[in-house]
Parts: C-alpha cells; sequence; structure tokens
C-alpha cells in the first residue's frame, strides 16, 4: 500500500488538473478559474505575503490574521488563495485593502514557478491541514519561509500520510514556524517529521476568530426556544436531524437545515419535500417565518441562522467527517448537540460534554430523546456552560508576532 501510495502521489496535480478543466468548461467555476490555476496572476505593487487555506472554514479563521498583518504592516500585500469558488468569493466579498484572492496554483512546476516569480512572496502561511510536497520544495528552494498557522493533523490524516512518511518528512522540513491548533496535533506533526524547534505555542485559529467579533445581537430565549437549527450538514445527516426532530416536535415546531454545502440544496429540498413538510429556502429570497422547515441553501448568513436558533446540531458529526467546530453556536448562545465524530475539535468538544455544554448523542434516536428534554431552561443552562467552557485566553498577538520575525522586512 506505501508503495502505490507514492506510485500515485506525483499523478494528484495531474487529477486536479484534469478536474479544472472540467470544471471550466461546464460552467461551475469562473472564467477567471483556469487561469489562476496554473499561476497566472497580476503583480503586487509592494512587498507580499502568500496565505492559502482550503475553503470557507479555514479562510474564515484566518481572517484575524490577516487583518492584524496589515495593522502592523500596512506595506504589506496578502495573496489569500482557495481550493473552491465560495471560498475565493468569500474573501472577495471582504474587501480587505490590500488583499487579492485566488484560486490555488496546482501543484505543479509552472503554476508555482509563476506565482512565486509574479508575487515573491516573504513568507508562504498555509492554514490548518493544507500540506503540499511540491509547493514547500519550491517555497524552500527560493528561500521562502513557509509557515503553519492552526495546524491541524487528524489521525485519519496522520495514518494516510505516514503511508508517505519520506514525503512528508521532505515536505516539513521547509516549515520554519508551525503553530498546531492543539497538542496532539503537534505531536503528530513532529511524528511525520516536523523539526520540533520550528514549534511555537498552540493557537486555536476558529477560537481567536470568535474573540474578535462583536457580540451578536441575538433573538431572546423565549423566542429561540421553539427553533432548531442543523449547521453545516453533509450528506445522510439531514434524514437524522428530520427525523428526530419529527420525533421531537412538541418541544421544537421550527427547524433550520443549514447543509455544508450549497448546491445540495435541490438534494436537502427532496429529503424534506418526501416528509410532506412545508418549507421555506432562502436560495429562493425566503427568510424564517411560518413553515415548519427553513432551508438555508446560501452561503455567508450563518449568523442569521444561529441567531434564531435556540438548539443547534452540529454537522459533520453524524457522519465521518470529524465534526465542525463549536465556537460559532457556542457563541451565539445556543445549546449544542453533536454526532460521535468529532475529532476535528476533539478538545473543546471533551470540554464541552464534560462540563454540560453540549450533548452527544449516537444516532437519530438519541437525538429525538436529547431533543425532547431541552426545554428554554435546559438550553440557557447550556449555553451558559458552553461560555465558560470555550472562554478564550489570548487575543493571538503572540502569533502575529512569530509570523512578523519570520517575513523580511
Amino acid at each position: 500500500m506505501r508503495a502505490l501510495s507514492r506510485l500515485l502521489l506525483p499523478l494528484v496535480p495531474f487529477v486536479m488538473l484534469a478536474v479544472a478543466l472540467w470544471r471550466r468548461v461546464t460552467g461551475r467555476e469562473p472564467g477567471c478559474a483556469l487561469g489562476e490555476r496554473l499561476g497566472h496572476l497580476t503583480a503586487p505593487d509592494g512587498p507580499a505575503v502568500w496565505l492559502h487555506g482550503a475553503s470557507n472554514g479555514e479562510l474564515a479563521s484566518a481572517r484575524w490574521v490577516i487583518e492584524a498583518l496589515l495593522r502592523e504592516r500596512p506595506d504589506l500585500r496578502v495573496l489569500v488563495t482557495a481550493n473552491t469558488a465560495t471560498a475565493r468569493s468569500m474573501v472577495e466579498g471582504w474587501g480587505l485593502a490590500g488583499v487579492t484572492p485566488a484560486f490555488a496554483p496546482l501543484d505543479l512546476r509552472g503554476p508555482l514557478a509563476r506565482v512565486l516569480r509574479l508575487w515573491q512572496p516573504r513568507a508562504l502561511i498555509t492554514v490548518e491541514g493544507e500540506i503540499y510536497p511540491r509547493r514547500f520544495a519550491a517555497c524552500a528552494a527560493a528561500g521562502i519561509p513557509v509557515l503553519l498557522i492552526g495546524a491541524r493533523m487528524s489521525e485519519r490524516s496522520f495514518r494516510g500520510w505516514r503511508e508517505l512518511q519520506p514525503v512528508m518528512a521532505q515536505a516539513l522540513q521547509a516549515v520554519r514556524l508551525a503553530s498546531a491548533q492543539d497538542e496532539t496535533s503537534a505531536e503528530r506533526l513532529v511524528g511525520l517529521g516536523l523539526p520540533p524547534q520550528v514549534l511555537r505555542a498552540v493557537c486555536d485559529l476558529k477560537a481567536v476568530a470568535i474573540a474578535h467579533l462583536a457580540p451578536v445581537a441575538a433573538a431572546p430565549r423565549a423566542a429561540r426556544a421553539g427553533w432548531l437549527m442543523a449547521a453545516s450538514t453533509h450528506a445522510g445527516e439531514e434524514a437524522v436531524v428530520l427525523d428526530a426532530w419529527l420525533g421531537a416536535r412538541a418541544r421544537f415546531d421550527h427547524l433550520i437545515l443549514a447543509p455544508r454545502h450549497a448546491r445540495r440544496g435541490d438534494e436537502v429540498a427532496a429529503l424534506i419535500t418526501a416528509r410532506g413538510l412545508a418549507f421555506g429556502r432562502r436560495s429562493s429570497g425566503a427568510m424564517p417565518g411560518a413553515e415548519p422547515v427553513f432551508l438555508a441553501d446560501t452561503m455567508g448568513e450563518m449568523d442569521l441562522w444561529y441567531a434564531r436558533a435556540g438548539a443547534c446540531v452540529v454537522g459533520g458529526s453524524f457522519v465521518p467527517r470529524g465534526g465542525h467546530s463549536p465556537w460559532e453556536p457556542a457563541r451565539q448562545g445556543c445549546a449544542i448537540l453533536h454526532g460521535p465524530s468529532v475529532e476535528n475539535f476533539a478538545r473543546p468538544y471533551a470540554a464541552l460534554d464534560a462540563r454540560g455544554g453540549a450533548l452527544a448523542v449516537a444516532d437519530a434516536a438519541a437525538l429525538t430523546l436529547a431533543l425532547q428534554g431541552l426545554d428554554g431552561a435546559r438550553q440557557d443552562q447550556m449555553s451558559r456552560a458552553a461560555a465558560k467552557s470555550l472562554d478564550v485566553s489570548g487575543d493571538g498577538g503572540a502569533l502575529i508576532h512569530d509570523i512578523l520575525t519570520q517575513v523580511r522586512p
């Protein structure tokens, strides 16, 4: 298996190129996508850094890092690359002066050479789990420090990369600074070949991002108590939540379904229709109202739905996805429920579960029972416990200082 993995790894960028071509031909991505993936970008008008995150979640968690760097170094220009169209659009929508959004270049020699030649970045900052051997090697050869921030290495990813140990070790030798999301991720990265001396203090980007946000004006608890939300759900999870909610309608008379990927809207709508339920749909311009179900199939509006819900089922946890962040629903005062798959955020969920800030359930039947007992008073109790469990210390200043020490003046 290890030999086969090493044999196939060099083919991955070419597969990605074929996918990019198909997306362009079928109109699934904007016209600029293929050119940007091939490294055709506009050169900056000043010193630059390159920050890369896979998609919306990673880049949203790193926005405060970008803003802090620009405050400290107004002369910097920041190239922010993403793998998805929605993430690129999100960054563009920020409207931050000095920031250029783009699709990430393919991990091939030509595209990488073009990006490095045009932008000449003072550093490559990569967020969470994005590790690209050829990209890292190209930066190292050009004397560009590679920085890992919010680095996350799940058990599943660790096992996969261990099959490619020599390749991974070589890539990690290019890293000059690494700040992991948690201690376990730091240990796994060192086990894969990260030089221990480059490690800095653990920093959970999502936690600090929440601390940087202004308080949200949420609806009063009395108005929220009957609203249940399912956030960032994946295929297979909407049916679990729908069935559990139908068994707990005496407690929750409204349900908001917010799939992780808005493109799955029609698929989720079919599940709702199959159960004979009336629903409103955000992509059609509706807002939550009299209908028992609301399908939030758009991007960038999650705060609206969190602020309305008294309780939130966190997606990615009833299928083997590792779960999504508890920080957003906790910040909005939602009572949090989740399934068994939360390894992506093992430490915060362990703290929440231990202190009564969240409820762990195994399946639809267990979720139904949990929802039946979740009245307004219990929701209040859980939201207060969550706020204490996820209290954030520090504003990320140490991480910004560490990054700036690596960025050449």
